[in-house]
């Protein structure tokens, strides 16, 4: 809707900028310094026959830094004099912020899962936990940029270029590294710590060539929302959770019932009983990782959609995908995608009652709680040690 006025300030009262909206309905303000905000819809300059659903003309949004925080007000029809008013006060209006939340949560978590579904994949074939799994992400992001800002590509293609090269230096890091140390026989432990260091190295090579600014996609920055229900979100989000939920069923059923998914799940179980058996062991780890990379690629896509690009945007989500990864049980596909759905629905729901500064620390939590009764994880199996 055209000229509707809308005031923001600061959580203490102080103005920041007061805008109106374009002929498509959106607006858009900069502010210098992350924090709370309050925005005001001006309820006068909106048309008579329109009114804000809910009846609050009010939100207040919190901006974290390099971030977009994006704010909707639903409007519907105003109601003839007389007419009975829905009573949208209590209940119903906390259930409609749980349902936003929740939906925001569950492609939080698909996005999450994406990273984890590779993390696991690799730990299973190799046995090790890679801590540069997260650079990888931001490997897939920047890529993806440089061909949509440098190269003008539209984002589709780009994406799908960045999936493609990911997945390449992915089979081509086992290949000419992984793989050598394992043929030396180095630990895992020693593996996961070399890791650590790769993870550095590549977050500073990143930060090099792609800087320590902020970026963004030239596509889909901004678009008008709608409402499906109770749950308001730009086109991109519901696009970007059925891409999600696609490549998980499709990786899920290659796992399954192809016959590199057999092998692979032979090799997870057990490394010396697949060789022998014929299975080309190196093989199929290779072709896992240049899988989990190009998967993590696209996770890294996704997530520089939903917010800015910046050279540590892997390492700012790589404990959220261990924490998938271990609840749902290490080693098992299907266990990160349902452990990474209940951290990110739990992170966006618990803003209901606790600070958004503290969302991360209530989903650990309950990955603290579910391991003190269930070690293995949701889906993960009982070992016997000894």
């Amino acid at each position: 809707m055209n000229g509707a006025k809308i005031a923001v300030t600061t959580e203490g009262g102080q103005p920041v900028k007061e805008v109106t909206s374009n002929a498509q309905g959106t607006w858009d303000v900069q502010v210098d310094n992350p924090g709370k905000f309050k925005v005001t819809l001006d309820v006068s300059t909106l048309p008579q026959n329109a009114e804000v659903r809910g009846g609050n003309n009010v939100r207040t949004p919190t901006v974290y830094e390099g971030n977009c925080s994006t704010v909707l007000f639903a409007l519907q029809p105003k109601a003839a004099p007389g007419q009975a008013q829905e009573d949208t006060s209590g209940q119903t209006t906390f259930w409609e912020q749980a349902a936003q939340l929740t939906f925001e949560g569950v492609n939080l978590g698909l996005i999450i899962a994406l990273g984890a579904l590779g993390l696991s994949l690799i730990y299973g074939t190799t046995g090790l936990t890679n801590f540069a799994h997260g650079e990888l992400i931001t490997l897939g992001a920047v890529i993806a940029y440089a061909f949509n800002v440098g190269f003008g590509i539209q984002l589709i293609p780009a994406a799908i270029i960045a999936v493609i090269v990911a997945g390449a230096l992915g089979y081509g890091q086992d290949r000419l590294f992984w793989g050598q140390l394992r043929k030396r026989g180095t630990g895992t432990i020693a593996m996961m710590i070399i890791s650590i260091g790769l993870a550095i190295l590549l977050r500073n090579l990143i930060q090099f060539f792609f800087g320590a600014q902020n970026e963004s996609f030239v596509d889909y920055n901004t678009q008008a929302g709608i409402t499906v229900g109770p749950i308001s979100a730009a086109p991109k989000n519901f696009w970007a959770i059925g891409i999600e939920l696609l490549v998980l069923v499709v990786v899920g059923i290659a796992l399954m019932k192809t016959r590199t998914g057999k092998a692979a799940r032979a090799v997870a179980d057990n490394p010396a009983l697949a060789a022998s058996s014929g299975i080309n062991v190196d093989r199929v780890i290779r072709i896992i990782w240049a899988a989990g990379s190009a998967i993590a690629a696209l996770a890294g896509i996704m997530l520089g959609l939903s917010q800015s690009l910046k050279f540590t945007m892997g390492q700012d989500i790589l404990l959220l995908i261990f924490a998938g990864v271990t609840l749902g049980g290490l080693g098992t596909a299907f266990g990160a995608l349902v452990g990474s759905l209940v951290v990110g629905i739990f992170i966006q729901v618990s803003t209901l009652w606790v600070p958004p500064e503290l969302k991360s620390v209530g989903a650990l939590a309950v990955l603290i709680i579910v391991l003190l009764f269930r070690p293995q994880g949701i889906l993960g199996r009982r070992e016997r040690i000894g």
